[in-house]
């Protein structure tokens, strides 16, 4: 069985909506896409570079989806030519309610029983990355179909948008990987894996917690 990781880009207050772009996703009247390009930088460029790293497929909701497919097709031999060798080579998985026309080479329509159909393309491939997709992504929060979280926290508070946990995430418990990671322009990297078990409950005024007071 294969990894399932998700790419994730949020705002201090975790609106993740349209990180990529004003036209990306104006639902609701979202005004600020595009938030995320102004606070790229060395750092985050190579790390988000490096979270692609052996991936051996894509999984996409349906917005998503037709973004990088009007985009990469058109990309190779340009500045973007690594990632655009990999998404155009490797098999797309789109998860979307309607029937789609998938032109992008290597794509192919998930059922309709969303679980049942990412735990098949886990089981078919070793590396399934996840990038934006937000609905999608708070479906596998809700099923705990994931293996690890990557997520960028940008320095800036928007206050309105899609939120990433506002989908109904249920309780789960997570590990930090590596120690935060932040650039330059102060967006931090936190990388955690899907631990077992749900979080546990204590009592911060207990002796053993070594209360002032």
């Amino acid at each position: 069985m294969g990894l399932i990781h998700i790419e994730m880009f949020a705002t201090l207050d975790l609106v993740a909506q349209a990180p990529g772009g004003p036209e990306e996703d104006p639902e609701g009247g979202f005004a600020h896409g595009g938030w995320q390009a102004p606070l790229v930088d060395e750092v985050s460029g190579a790390q988000i570079a490096a979270a692609y790293e052996g991936t051996d497929a894509l999984l996409l909701g349906r917005r998503t989806y037709d973004i990088f497919a009007a985009y990469w097709p058109h990309q190779a031999g340009g500045p973007d030519d690594a990632f655009a060798a990999l998404f155009n080579r490797i098999p797309k998985y789109v998860a979307s309610r309607g029937t789609p026309e998938l032109a992008w080479a290597g794509s192919s329509l998930l059922g309709p029983d969303l679980p049942a159909a990412v735990r098949a393309v886990r089981e078919r491939h070793e590396h399934v990355t996840v990038v934006g997709s937000l609905d999608l992504v708070q479906t596998l929060l809700r099923e705990r179909l994931f293996d690890r979280l990557d997520l960028w926290l940008h320095p800036i508070v928007l206050g309105t948008g899609k939120t990433l946990f506002a989908g109904g995430a249920v309780p789960t418990s997570l590990r930090l990987l590596e120690p935060p990671a932040a650039g330059g322009q102060g967006t931090v990297l936190l990388r955690y894996a899907r631990a077992e078990g749900v979080p546990a409950s204590g009592d911060m005024t207990a002796p053993e917690r070594g209360a002032v007071g």
